[in-house]
């Protein structure tokens, strides 16, 4: 009876004293993984104690200083906001306790900064306690992604037409109109869209522009984008619209050929020569004849010689174009100035009209016939 009695006794007593420790067991296991540090803030070059509790035992843990994250949000970088380099390895013992040294050194992205400890192998678990490193740049975390979701709910068109400008090489403009609806719970306040142009196989260079205005979930807006081409753009271009890193729209868009271009510069070709052959005509023609009159005198003139003969025979008429005819057809005889008709020595002596003494003319007599 005695040894029965004993056993059940001593499972008593064994369940009393175990009874503290499963309740610590299982009030760090409630409460997870936890992170302390010695120091809240040091600078660069220095180091800190990290301990810790509520780990798995004989855990593997990595514990880094890393930038832009805090316990509420994490590490929003992921180790590539950690400084690496600096970073210390530990195991837990068998209760998931740990403590290590960890020298100080700066993320490479500014603060808010955290202590990070992770596991390396097994199930994943990770906390993050607030630290500061001393001198570090420090700067407001980005905003928080929106759980609204926008969808275009109308097809996108491209409002406005090309002016007189557009044709002599102005950059073509046009406004991207759509409608979108705000498909999630929460709503959409200041949306930045990016729009984009693409000409044949290039990729299209995305511009950022934003709307101003709150879309509340289940509500819709329209949205118009101003769209513009570098100047004398021309061909086939398509207007693409992308939100949330996903393209919401496309529209196509033909520009035409800026024609008044072309014309310039044929005009350009043809006028300018021309100008040119102008005054160069009218410089050689001023110094041409200085240099003329210099060199050999005054300019000759020729006047047109008609052969004498050559003449010119008008029809007659009457009497007095028949004498007219016969005064011009007679010799005209000039008397030279030293010979008058006194003192001509062929007339001397002579008073009847003189005529030819030639022995071979047929109407002079001779002395044999006279005698």
């Amino acid at each position: 009876m005695s040894g029965k009695v004993r056993i059940p006794a001593l499972v008593a007593v064994l369940a009393l004293l175990l009874l503290p420790l499963a309740g610590a067991t299982s009030a760090a296991a409630a409460g997870g993984p936890s992170v302390k540090l010695s120091k809240s803030q040091a600078g660069a070059g220095g180091s800190i104690t990290v301990s810790g509790s509520g780990w798995r035992a004989r855990a593997l843990l990595m514990v880094l200083i890393c930038g832009q994250a805090t316990p509420a949000r994490g590490v929003i970088g992921g180790t590539n906001s950690c400084a690496n380099a600096d970073g210390r390895a530990v195991t837990t013992d068998a209760k998931g306790i740990f403590s290590k040294k960890l020298p100080v050194s700066e993320p490479p992205v500014p603060c808010p900064c955290v202590v990070h400890v992770a596991t390396v192998t097994g199930a994943s678990a990770s906390a993050d306690t607030v630290f500061q490193v001393a001198g570090h740049a420090v700067e407001p975390l980005p905003a928080e992604p929106s759980t609204g979701r926008l969808s275009v709910l109308s097809d996108p068109r491209l409002d406005g037409s090309s002016g007189l400008l557009t044709w002599f090489g102005a950059p073509p403009s046009r406004t991207l109109v759509f409608t979108v609806g705000n498909a999630g719970s929460s709503p959409v306040k200041n949306p930045v869209f990016q729009v984009g142009t693409s000409h044949g196989v290039f990729a299209p260079q995305w511009d950022d522009q934003q709307f101003s205005g709150t879309i509340a979930p289940g509500g819709k807006a329209e949205i118009k984008l101003p769209v513009e081409l570098a100047a004398g753009a021309h061909g086939d271009y398509t207007v693409s619209m992308k939100y949330g890193g996903r393209v919401l729209a496309e529209q196509p868009w033909g520009v035409g050929r800026p024609w008044g271009v072309t014309l310039f510069w044929i005009l350009v070709c043809v006028v300018v020569p021309a100008a040119v052959f102008r005054i160069g005509m009218a410089v050689v023609d001023r110094l041409r004849p200085r240099k003329a009159a210099r060199s050999m005198g005054p300019p000759r003139h020729r006047s047109l010689s008609v052969p004498a003969q050559v003449t010119l025979r008008m029809p007659k008429f009457g009497k007095a174009a028949a004498s007219r005819e016969t005064a011009a057809a007679a010799p005209t005889t000039s008397t030279l100035p030293w010979f008058t008709p006194d003192s001509d020595p062929g007339t001397a002596g002579r008073l009847s009209a003189p005529h030819d003494d030639s022995p071979t003319s047929p109407t002079t007599p001779t002395r044999k016939g006279l005698t």
